[in-house]
């Protein structure tokens, strides 16, 4: 027998101290109801004028010492007080029979008891505790003072109903008092939570009292039942994955829906999730060449090369006609063609010591002007010439206003007039002698040269 109680203490003991945690102080309202039993034998005290023995010797012999009466015998009620600790009081009764092997006629039992417990364990369901404290307790209206330590366990079927047992020892103080122990069995509940949103989370433990919630997120909801809580959740109404925060991903291209301008169509995130088929930073969407890439400053199609010179249409100053690089795309005047120029130029006719064309030279001024429309970015000079019949000053006002007559002729037919400068030269540049009349023939031209 001696064996079995150590065991039980030890059991007990091992069980508490599996997982020493607080009490429940979400519900920290117990109220224990139940049967108490009053053993008078195990009290190892030799001044007593009953029967006595070893403390815990024949402490389960219930037939023979129990003192039970078949009724509700005694009411506790505690309250939780934080780190696993409460304090609370018990009053009991009963009727004693048997003072250890002794008959007796029935005495009454009565006790208030004032309790320190400690739980040893803030299991779910399984919670043994250890109990100190001090009472009053009078036997056949004999009372003594005693001090209470015991040991018991609860046992609990949901967060507020459970059973409740436990063994105490009360040692009286007094010589008449009696030693017993005190065994109690009853029901336990617990009580005095809140829970707010009614989720079953403790408002103490909710971190969201005020809104239904999961355990797993400390009371706080999942509203589209991702597993992340909508705190976190930057798409608390639409599930999604952890990587894109929670948001959903329709096309998988890594960009959230909530964050894609092509959710349905797997794009580039720095095309805020729009595809670009042709590689060129555009998305396909704003692309007018989706499938051909371009700049952006041509709306994503390629610039053109009209006339295939290798200068862009955008850079060349002739598209519509090929031309060189180095002339900007269009076509470069040569030696041949300044020749050609100069010829048809130098048949030009005035009349006599007029600047008017004569009409014969029409045909001569439709040639001039096929040729310069051949180069339009092409800049010249009409130079105007004559022979030394006269004076000087006269000459050169004459040279002058048959190059302007020329440009001016030019001009009216659709040449740039900034591409034409007109200057008059006299008779200082000669090209024959002016002894001669073929010479003097020759010294009365008009030239067309390359602005260079």
């Amino acid at each position: 027998m001696k064996q079995l109680s150590r065991l039980l203490v030890v059991g007990l003991l091992v069980i508490g101290f599996n997982n020493i945690q607080a009490q429940d102080d979400n519900n920290p309202w117990q109220v224990s109801f139940g049967v108490n039993a009053i053993d008078v034998w195990p009290t190892n005290d030799s001044s007593a004028d009953y029967p006595t023995g070893t403390l815990f010797d024949e402490y389960f012999n219930v037939n023979d010492h129990w003192n039970i009466i078949p009724s509700l015998s005694y009411v506790s009620v505690s309250r939780s007080v934080g780190d696993g600790f409460s304090v609370g009081a018990r009053g009991s009764l009963n009727r004693i029979s048997k003072l250890g092997d002794v008959s007796v006629d029935d005495v009454s039992h009565y006790g208030i008891d004032g309790t320190i417990k400690y739980n040893l364990s803030n299991g779910k369901n399984l919670q043994p505790f250890v109990e100190i404290g001090g009472g009053y307790t009078w036997v056949d209206e004999i009372g003594a003072g005693t001090f209470n330590g015991g040991l018991g366990l609860n046992y609990w079927f949901s967060d507020n109903i459970g059973l409740t047992v436990q063994s105490s020892y009360k040692h009286a103080f007094e010589d008449f008092g009696v030693r017993h122990f005190q065994h109690l069995a009853g029901v336990a509940i617990k009580f005095g939570g809140a829970d707010t949103d009614g989720d079953g989370i403790y408002d103490k433990d909710d971190a969201c009292p005020e809104v239904a919630g999961l355990e797993a997120f400390n009371g706080c909801p999942d509203s589209d039942g991702d597993g992340i809580e909508d705190a976190k959740d930057g798409c608390p109404n639409a599930a999604g994955s952890k990587e894109m925060n929670g948001c959903p991903d329709t096309d998988g291209d890594g960009v959230a829906d909530k964050d894609d301008a092509c959710a349905n169509v797997a794009g580039l995130a720095a095309l805020a999730g729009c595809p670009d088929a042709d590689g060129d930073g555009i998305a396909d969407g704003d692309d007018q060449c989706p499938n051909e890439a371009g700049p952006a400053e041509n709306n994503g199609c390629p610039w053109a090369d009209g006339d295939a010179d290798g200068v862009l249409d955008k850079d060349d100053q002739c598209p519509t006609v090929a031309g060189t690089v180095a002339n900007n795309g269009c076509p470069e005047v040569t030696e041949e063609v300044q020749k050609q120029l100069n010829d048809y130029a130098r048949t030009i006719l005035f009349d006599t010591g007029k600047s008017s064309i004569k009409a014969e030279s029409t045909s001569v001024m439709v040639d001039i002007i096929q040729i310069l429309n051949e180069y339009p970015n092409a800049r010249f000079t009409v130079e105007g010439h004559t022979d030394s019949v006269g004076s000087a000053s006269l000459n050169q006002k004459l040279s002058e206003s048959r190059a302007n007559a020329v440009r001016d002729f030019l001009i009216d037919k659709g040449i740039g007039a900034d591409r034409l400068v007109a200057a008059g030269y006299g008779e200082d540049r000669p090209i024959a002698n002016n002894n001669t009349r073929s010479g003097r023939s020759q010294n009365r031209r008009v030239e067309i040269n390359l602005l260079k």
